[in-house]
């Protein structure tokens, strides 16, 4: 049997908190952007295409930065990865904060992406590996719950008008990470692997070989479709709402809620992730998810109160299935590979995460009205839960096989 490095209770611990907070940092710079988008273009005379550009490049980030860190968090230890990882998007953070043409722009936010991307495989292998196999789950969620939290936080700075010019939000998301790291040495065990000789030596080997190679498709799917979902919402959520008829404030305050009640979701699904009936919690979590997409649907024109009842269930919903998918990847993939698979994983995703804005700006183009883009959700919302728990009901069904060949050989 493969595994890491066993961790000591308080030394997990430890390790489950820093990782929470690198977790508020994620996504805290991910939300950056967005929060600087106004004065950006006015700062830079963004045409909407350049703007377009320039929120995308770090999504590009993100897809190679998954893939470098997963293979890093193997090769050298999941806190090394983690640090590193840190070191380049806190560094160029503070790049974009000092850029002063648009192409510098687009290269720092770029490489800021690429450490992003190399963190969140070292974050979830962490989380999985601090603590004892039945609690993995709910360890996954509770570091993921800090990225809508720190979305929380730079939607809260944008809301209030707290940041004085569009570098001062990439500074502090720059800065942040740099102090984490530190800590991080200190006080985090290194989460090296230990080599079981009898598995394959090359990470394709491990990835694709027959057995796991279904697993690996499911997982790749369920996070394509469910990303697709999540980034629609995150990037098109204030608009759709101004185009329903809610004032630009509400729409902000919907968005501060719609991160909230995805932090307590996140939590949430992580529980029901670890329960006796994972299968049918997933599939509760989905319909819920579908619930709240058409909720958002049907919303009437100037009801706040409706409008952040269902921001919060949204959210809630959405992130809570996508932490089900955060906590079911590193339990998919011996140690010696879980992070190359989950950064392979988060990888795909990631193009889901492209997919889903650019997609939905088309459709808004060609006619489509809000409640109906919102509508298309659903059939993706579905796919994305079908294939989820698919993935859980072979991961279960390969652990009872596991467990009866080890009671056959006592």
């Amino acid at each position: 049997m493969t595994n890491a490095t066993h961790v000591h209770a308080g030394t997990g611990t430890r390790a489950l908190v820093l990782v929470f907070l690198a977790a508020i940092i994620e996504g805290f710079d991910l939300q950056a952007a967005g929060v600087a988008v106004p004065k950006l273009v006015s700062a830079f005379g963004l045409s909407p295409s350049q703007l377009g550009v320039f929120l995308s490049s770090a999504t590009f980030g993100l897809v190679l930065g998954a893939l470098c860190g997963g293979v890093i968090a193997d090769r050298f230890g999941r806190r090394n990865g983690l640090a590193l990882s840190l070191v380049v998007f806190g560094l160029f953070s503070i790049g974009t904060a000092f850029s002063d043409t648009f192409e510098h722009l687009v290269a720092m936010r770029f490489l800021t992406g690429v450490g992003l991307g190399g963190a969140l495989p070292n974050l979830i292998a962490i989380a999985a590996e601090s603590v004892a196999p039945e609690r993995r789950g709910r360890a996954v969620a509770i570091m993921y719950a800090g990225v809508p939290l720190g979305g929380a936080l730079a939607s809260l700075i944008a809301l209030l008008g707290l940041h004085d010019d569009w570098g001062s939000i990439f500074l502090v998301g720059g800065i942040l990470p740099l102090l984490l790291v530190l800590p991080l040495q200190l006080m985090m065990g290194p989460f090296r692997v230990t080599r079981d000789a009898k598995v394959p030596a090359r990470r394709r080997d491990v990835l694709m070989a027959p057995g796991a190679l279904p697993q690996t498709l499911l997982l790749w799917a369920a996070f394509f479709f469910g990303l697709i979902v999540v980034y629609l919402l995150l990037n098109w959520l204030p608009q759709i709402l101004v185009s329903l008829g809610f004032a630009r404030e509400t729409a902000s305050t919907v968005q501060i809620v719609f991160n909230i009640g995805g932090a307590a979701g996140a939590i949430l699904g992580g529980r029901l992730l670890d329960g006796n009936r994972p299968a049918f919690s997933a599939a509760l979590c989905f319909i819920g998810l579908m619930l709240a997409i058409t909720s958002l649907a049907i919303l009437p024109a100037g009801n706040v109160a409706a409008a952040l009842a269902a921001g919060t269930f949204v959210g809630a919903t959405v992130i809570g299935v996508q932490a089900l998918l955060y906590g079911i990847a590193p339990q998919c993939y011996p140690s010696e590979v879980r992070g190359t698979g989950v950064g392979l994983a988060v990888s795909v995703g990631r193009l889901g995460s492209i997919v889903g804005p650019l997609v939905a700006g088309w459709l808004l183009a060609s006619g489509m009205g809000p409640q109906q883009l919102l509508y298309t959700l659903l059939p993706i919302a579905a796919i994305c839960g079908t294939t989820t728990v698919i993935l859980i009901l072979h991961r279960s069904g390969k652990t009872r096989e596991e467990m009866s060949r080890r009671l056959g050989q006592a």
